[in-house]
C-alpha cells in the first residue's frame, strides 16, 4: 500500500512539472531574451542579425548590417540600428543608420540616417536624412532633408529642406525649400522657396518665393515674390510681386506689383502697380505707373497716365490722371486730367480739354465741364 502510494505521488509529481514546464519550453523557444544573435523571429532586449528576413518583433534594441529582404516585415519597439542599413516593416522609436533607414509602412518616433531614411506609408516625430526623406503616405512632426523631402500624402508640422520639398497632398505648417517648396492640396501656414512656391489647391497663411509664387485655388494671408505671383482663385490679404501679380477670382486686402497688379474679379481694398492696375471691377483705391483700368470702378483712382473704363461700364469716385481718363461709360465723380472723355458726366471734368459724349449745350469745354 505504502508503494504504491510513493508511486502515484511521484507519478503527480512528473505529471506537474511537465505541465508546468510544456509552455515555459514553448515560450522560451518562441522568445528570447537579453541577447539574440542570428535571425530570430522574436526577441526582448538585443538582438544582433546580418540581415532579416523573418522578423516578428523585437523589444529593444535591434542590429543589422543590412536591409531586410523584401518585403519588410515585423516591428520593432525601441531602437533600430543598421551598420550600415537597417528597416523592418514597422518601427517605433529611434531608428538610425549609418547609410539609411526605410519601413515597409510606418516610422513613429526618430528616424535619422546620413544618407536617406524613407518609410512606405508614415513617418511621424523627428525625421531627417542627409540627403533625403520620402513617406509613400503622411508626415507628421519635424522633417529635414539635405536635398529634399517627399511625401505622397499630405505634411502636417515642420519640412525643412535644402534643396526642394514635394507634398502630395496638404501642408499644414511650416515649409520651407532652399529652392522650391510644392503642396498638391491646400496648404495652411508659413511656406518659402528660395526659387518659388507651387499650391495645387487653397493656400491660408504666408507663401514667399523668390521668383514667384502660384496658387490653384483661393488664398488667404501674406504672399510675397521676387518676380510675381499667381492665384488661380480668390485670395484675401496682402500679395506682393517685384515684377506682378494676379488673381484669378476676387480680391480683398492689398495687391502690390512692380509691373502690374491684374484680378480677373473684383478688388476690394488697395492696388499697386508699377506699370499698371487692372480688374474687372475696382472698389477702393488703385494707383497705376501708366495706367488704371476696369469695367466699374468705385473710389480714388491716380496715375501718370490714363484711367480707361471699358464700355457700359462706371466709374464712382475721385481719379487724377496726368494724361487724362477714357470712360467708356458714365461717371459719377471727379476726374482731373490732362484730356478727359466720358460717354455721360454725373459730376465733374477738369482738365485742359473735356468731352461729354452725350452733352447736348457742351459737349467739349476747356478747364471745366459737367453734363446739365
Amino acid at each position: 500500500m505504502l508503494t504504491h502510494l510513493r508511486s502515484t505521488a511521484r507519478s503527480a509529481a512528473i505529471f506537474a512539472f511537465l505541465l508546468c514546464a510544456a509552455p515555459l519550453a514553448l515560450f522560451a523557444q518562441n522568445t528570447r531574451y537579453v541577447i539574440s544573435i542570428g535571425d530570430h523571429p522574436d526577441v526582448v532586449g538585443l538582438r544582433i542579425n546580418f540581415r532579416d528576413s523573418d522578423l516578428r518583433r523585437v523589444d529593444g534594441v535591434n542590429l543589422t548590417l543590412w536591409a531586410p529582404y523584401e518585403p519588410a516585415r515585423g516591428r520593432v519597439r525601441g531602437l533600430a540600428f543598421g551598420l550600415p542599413v537597417t528597416g523592418a516593416e514597422d518601427i517605433s522609436g529611434v531608428a538610425t543608420g549609418v547609410f539609411g533607414v526605410r519601413a515597409g509602412r510606418n516610422i513613429t518616433g526618430i528616424a535619422i540616417a546620413p544618407i536617406g531614411a524613407g518609410a512606405g506609408n508614415r513617418i511621424k516625430g523627428i525625421g531627417f536624412g542627409g540627403i533625403g526623406l520620402g513617406a509613400g503616405g503622411d508626415v507628421q512632426g519635424l522633417m529635414g532633408g539635405g536635398i529634399g523631402i517627399g511625401a505622397g500624402g499630405n505634411a502636417k508640422g515642420i519640412v525643412v529642406v535644402g534643396i526642394g520639398a514635394g507634398i502630395g497632398g496638404s501642408a499644414t505648417g511650416l515649409v520651407l525649400g532652399g529652392i522650391g517648396a510644392g503642396a498638391g492640396g491646400d496648404f495652411r501656414g508659413i511656406g518659402a522657396g528660395g526659387i518659388g512656391m507651387g499650391i495645387g489647391g487653397d493656400m491660408r497663411g504666408i507663401a514667399m518665393g523668390g521668383v514667384g509664387v502660384g496658387v490653384g485655388g483661393n488664398a488667404r494671408g501674406l504672399l510675397m515674390r521676387g518676380v510675381g505671383a499667381g492665384i488661380g482663385g480668390n485670395f484675401r490679404g496682402i500679395a506682393a510681386g517685384g515684377v506682378g501679380v494676379g488673381v484669378g477670382g476676387d480680391m480683398t486686402g492689398i495687391l502690390l506689383g512692380g509691373v502690374g497688379a491684374g484680378v480677373g474679379g473684383t478688388m476690394h481694398g488697395m492696388a499697386i502697380g508699377g506699370l499698371g492696375v487692372g480688374a474687372a471691377n475696382i472698389e477702393g483705391v488703385a494707383i497705376g505707373g501708366f495706367g488704371v483700368g476696369g469695367l466699374n470702378v468705385h473710389g480714388f483712382t491716380a496715375t501718370a497716365g490714363l484711367l480707361r473704363i471699358e464700355p457700359d461700364g462706371r466709374f464712382r469716385g475721385f481719379s487724377v490722371n496726368a494724361l487724362g481718363s477714357m470712360i467708356k461709360g458714365t461717371q459719377n465723380g471727379v476726374v482731373i486730367g490732362l484730356v478727359n472723355y466720358a460717354r455721360s458726366v454725373n459730376g465733374l471734368q477738369i482738365g485742359l480739354i473735356n468731352i461729354i459724349d452725350s452733352a447736348t449745350s457742351h459737349r467739349v469745354l476747356p478747364f471745366f465741364n459737367w453734363q446739365d
